[in-house]
């Protein structure tokens, strides 16, 4: 049995749910969002008790160490939809750099970060990407949507752009990030 995949899921009032073979799909206040499952995985929706319950298909044995996996995932995704299609996902980054600076150009995130060029960034359908005021040598940028592994993912790619170093601490990082900062060089004795 899987830990999470057994724990039914409660839909806050607001939400409406449709399962239609491997599909479900919810809409709320945010926006809608649907995702398929593994045809290993049975979910149900019981409207009289507003929860939402993850099983095994029929004929799948306990044993079967991917349909366990399977099921605690699909759970664990469909919890994620409910809070994005209800409250919404947002992550911080912080463009920290002196000359270092970004803006939303159109439907493209421009990030000036040192290069020769500018490095322009597609903001993906679904996100909405705000930079606000730069105070001193740091640019915050807020990254938001109703899909958890959407915004997780353009923040991954938007840091990859150019990491944090550890001298001088200059990069594009999250701002809950600790910078781990090492000594420069040493001279004279």
């Amino acid at each position: 049995m899987s830990r999470i995949g057994k724990k039914p899921i409660e839909v806050p009032a607001g939400i409406k749910v449709s399962v239609s073979g491997n599909t479900i799909e919810l809409q709320g206040a945010k926006g809608k969002d649907k995702v398929t499952f593994h045809p290993k995985v049975k979910v149900s929706w019981a409207e009289s008790e507003k929860a939402i319950k993850v099983t095994l298909a029929d004929g799948v044995s306990t044993d079967d160490a991917d349909a366990k996996a399977q099921w605690g995932t699909t759970r664990a995704l469909i919890r994620n939809m409910i809070d994005g299609v209800s409250k919404g996902y947002e992550k911080t980054m912080q463009v920290v750099g002196t000359g270092w600076s970004a803006a939303v150009t159109g439907k493209n995130l421009k990030l000036t970060v040192g290069f020769a060029n500018s490095i322009i960034m597609p903001i993906p359908e679904g996100l909405t990407v705000v930079v606000e005021k730069q105070v001193g040598e740091l640019t915050p940028i807020k990254v938001s949507g109703i899909s958890r592994q959407l915004v997780g993912q353009f923040a991954s790619a938007m840091r990859a752009k150019r990491k944090p170093e550890p001298y001088n601490g200059k990069g594009i990082k999250y701002a809950e990030e600790t910078i781990k900062r090492k000594q420069g060089k040493q001279f004279g004795a």
